[in-house]
Order: C-alpha cells, then sequence, then structure tokens
C-alpha cells in the first residue's frame, strides 16, 4: 500500500491486514501492483500512459476495464493514478476552500514561446534537455511560469486542462505551515508554547512537549516510521485512521486523525535533527483549528483564498468526522497554486492586498537550520534546509519551494521575480525521480528570465 501525502518514498507491494486492507479507502492510498507488473507499466512514456489515450472513467457506464474505484487495491497505481489525481472528489468525501463570491483577478499574459527551447544538464549528468522534454520526462499533467507578475508559460496534458482540479500532495504541508507561520507572526500562535498546553488532547502524545516551532520545522523526535516498503510500519496504522469508510468489525483502532495523533510516542529529542513526517502537519492542523476556531480548510479560505483573486474553489479529502487532511489532502487548480506562488514572493501581499504578514514569508523565506536538515541524508538536496513547511534550496537566487510526491510543486525564485507551479503524475512517488531534471531545469528558466 501507498499513501503518496505521506511522505517521498517509493512504494512497494505489501500483503494484507486489517489495517492496510483500510488504506484503499483514504484520500491519496493505493496498492501497487507487483514489482514486475509495476516495472512493466513503468517503462510506459507519458504520452503512453495519458488516461484519455487509456480512456480511463469514460462512457455512462465505462467499460468495466475502465473503471476506477476508491476501492480498488490499485486506485493510485500507476497507470490509473494519472486519472485519479484529477478526480478524488469524485472517489471520496471532500470538504470545500471557497474562493467567495468576488470576480477572479486574471494574470496578465505575456507567453514566451522561447522558455520550451531552454537546455539544461540532469542532475549527475547526461545529455542535455530542453524545458519542453522535460514536461513528458516527468510526466507533467500542468505548468505554469510565472514572471513579474505574468504569465510567460502555460502548458496542460493528461487529466489536466485550465478548469481542472489537481491532488497537491505534501505541497499541501507547506499552506498548512504558511497558516501556521501567519498565526505566529500576528501574535495569535506562540512558536513556543508547548503543544501539549495547546492541544490537552495531545500532552502525553510525543507532541505533548514539542514546541510550536518545532512541529512547524519538523524536528520533532517521533517514534514513527513511514517506511512503506515495511508491511508494520506506523503509516499504515495512520492510514486507516484517517479512512472515511466505515471500519469492518473488529477493527479497535484510532478512527480519525485527531485519534490516532494522540498515539504517537516519542522518541529521541525535539530539536535535534530534520525529520519529514507527515503527522507533524496534522499536528499543526490541531493547533491551528485550536486557536483560530476554524479547520485548515476555512482558515484558508477566509484568510487567503477568498482574497487572492483565486478563479477556482479548492477542497480538501476528509477523514470520517471530516477533519481536512492537512498534511496532504488540498486539491485546487493550477493558476491559483501560482497565485499562492505570487503571494509567497511578493512578501504576502498579491492585487494590492496584504493577505499574510510580511514577517511570516520572511522567516519561511530565511530557511531553516542547515545543520539540522543534513542530518535527515538528502542526497540530492546538499545545503537546504526546511523552515514552516517549505523547502529552501540554499541556492544563490534564495529560491524556496513546496514539494509534494509524483511531482508536484511551487517554486519560488525572488532574484529572478519567477513562480513555477506544477501538477504531475510521475510513476514513482520518490521525489528523487523528477529532481534530476526538475530542479535544474527551474535554475535554468531563471537564468533566461533573468538575462
Amino acid at each position: 500500500m501507498w499513501n503518496p501525502a505521506f511522505g517521498t518514498r517509493e512504494a512497494s507491494a505489501a500483503g494484507g491486514n486489517v489495517a492496510r486492507a483500510l488504506t484503499v479507502a483514504i484520500a491519496l492510498v493505493a496498492a501497487m501492483p507487483s514489482m514486475s507488473e509495476a516495472q512493466e507499466k513503468a517503462t510506459m512514456s507519458a504520452d503512453q500512459s495519458d488516461p484519455t489515450r487509456l480512456g480511463w472513467m469514460v462512457g455512462s457506464p465505462p467499460p468495466a476495464d475502465k473503471i476506477i474505484r476508491a476501492t480498488d487495491s490499485d486506485y493510485f497505481g500507476f497507470p490509473k493514478l494519472r486519472w485519479t489525481v484529477c478526480h478524488f472528489r469524485q472517489l471520496m468525501p471532500t470538504v470545500a476552500v471557497s474562493r467567495g463570491l468576488g470576480a477572479p483577478v486574471p494574470f496578465e499574459r505575456r507567453i514566451d514561446a522561447a522558455i520550451d527551447a531552454i537546455t539544461f544538464t540532469p542532475l549527475g549528468g547526461g545529455k542535455d534537455m530542453t524545458f519542453s522534454q522535460s514536461f513528458s520526462a516527468n510526466y507533467a499533467d500542468g505548468i505554469v511560469i510565472l514572471h513579474q507578475g505574468r504569465i510567460v508559460y502555460e502548458r496542460y496534458a493528461g487529466c489536466l486542462d485550465e478548469v481542472g482540479q489537481h491532488g497537491a500532495m505534501s505541497v499541501t504541508k507547506s499552506l498548512t505551515g504558511l497558516l501556521g507561520e501567519m498565526l505566529v507572526a500576528e501574535g495569535a500562535l506562540d512558536e513556543t508554547a508547548k503543544v501539549g498546553a495547546l492541544v490537552p488532547e495531545l500532552a502525553s502524545s510525543a507532541f505533548g512537549d514539542a514546541t510550536v516551532r518545532q512541529v512547524l520545522d519538523m524536528t520533532t523526535g517521533l517514534a514513527y516510521s513511514e517506511d512503506y516498503s515495511d508491511p508494520n510500519a506506523d503509516v499504515w496504522t495512520y492510514s486507516a485512521a484517517g479512512s472515511p469508510l466505515p471500519k469492518p468489525a473488529g477493527y479497535s483502532g484510532p478512527r480519525s486523525y485527531f485519534e490516532y495523533l494522540q498515539t504517537v510516542r516519542k522518541e529521541g529529542e525535539h530539536g535535534a535533527a530534520f525529520g519529514y513526517k507527515t503527522i507533524n502537519t496534522d499536528a499543526l492542523g490541531w493547533v491551528i483549528a485550536r486557536t483560530s476556531g476554524k479547520s485548515v480548510a476555512d482558515l484558508l479560505s477566509e484568510r487567503i483564498w477568498s482574497r487572492m483573486g483565486a478563479e477556482q474553489d479548492a477542497y480538501y479529502t476528509v477523514d470520517s468526522i471530516g477533519t481536512p487532511f492537512a498534511g496532504g489532502g488540498l486539491n485546487a487548480g493550477l493558476r491559483d497554486m501560482a497565485r499562492i506562488g505570487q503571494l509567497m514572493l511578493d512578501d504576502g501581499a498579491i492585487n494590492g492586498k496584504q493577505l499574510v504578514p510580511a514577517d511570516a514569508i520572511a522567516r519561511i523565506r530565511a530557511g531553516g537550520d542547515k545543520a539540522v536538515f543534513a542530518k535527515a541524508g538528502y542526497a540530492l538536496l546538499k545545503g537546504w534546509s526546511y523552515r514552516g513547511m517549505w523547502w529552501n534550496t540554499g541556492n544563490a537566487n534564495g529560491a524556496f519551494m513546496a514539494r509534494g510526491v509524483h511531482g508536484q510543486a511551487i517554486y519560488v525564485d525572488p532574484a529572478a521575480r519567477m513562480v513555477i507551479a506544477r501538477f504531475s503524475s510521475n510513476p514513482t512517488a520518490s521525489n528523487t525521480a523528477n529532481d534530476p531534471i526538475s530542479l535544474p531545469a527551474y535554475e535554468a528558466v531563471a537564468r533566461y528570465l533573468m538575462r
């Protein structure tokens, strides 16, 4: 089983037990096929695996062999995932993030056809590649590039078009982090406060003696495994808890995100090392809800989505009691994700409105402790750091980004005045599969725009 929102490792086949069987019903969970079958399917190119070409869910009703259900063990396995990423609300319960009743504020367009011809060398060497080639190489479903607040590049494929919505996966974490940093900057949330003091239900859990800042920066010491190759890893119990479907007879485990978070035990010392664990974000979501009196979905709508000129409502997948999945459940239109990037680029302001305190953006852009981050051992991310649930590249341009499995990204380059928003459905969940192409491609576009 594999939940792409919970981490960045490649999925593997797993046997069945009650807890893991439940994961087929939770948002973004998938059981991968056998390794030989997975390897065979993974050889399909972006064009060959295009969901329109394959005819998934076409017809009234679709043919039996083209139907995708959330209860199918492979509904998020490749190549089906290339349809599923755009259709989560057809498969499971969701809650809306309203854009409000005002008119959208369209971007000015100044398309630069030369961007497709920009060349770069992938990390680790190899043959040079054009930006156009990188689109299909990473199974992109859509890319929007903003320069100086204008759309200079826009392209869609697969299940996505300009009016569609797509799963943001762990880019969701960065939106939750932004809400947290906003409350800290406004004085509504004390970053030095212990989580247990803010949410008493978590006082006896591993989060109880962690500070809000340690949760925001994922430097908590948690006995929690996101090793998807291990059928007994904690992630499967968490996935089962978050399933919105009824539990089977005899199930005695946690039945919501809130219930699961209370069971997490401590391992190691808080603040000692960076450890990317989705449960940090859902704990932060609980802190945000308790502090503000609103769920992350409602707070995001009230403070940002309804005020930034968004074109579409967004939505979150939810658990059985309607709790938004703060760690990976956001789905949105691509241009609206680009608006989030522009908000970050412009110090929390957009369309002449200051939506987020500039100090909150400054904290994120400053990055975190590089030495603490380095302990996580990301070979391709040397010199990077993590702050407020955003990834800081540490490069000369001060670029920072939101990242999600299968290739989701918001990349912000302050020096180039550039934002890149991308949705993708790469067959490999790990970002190590697309970073060697994506990261140098982004930097190459930045150099071109700065010329």
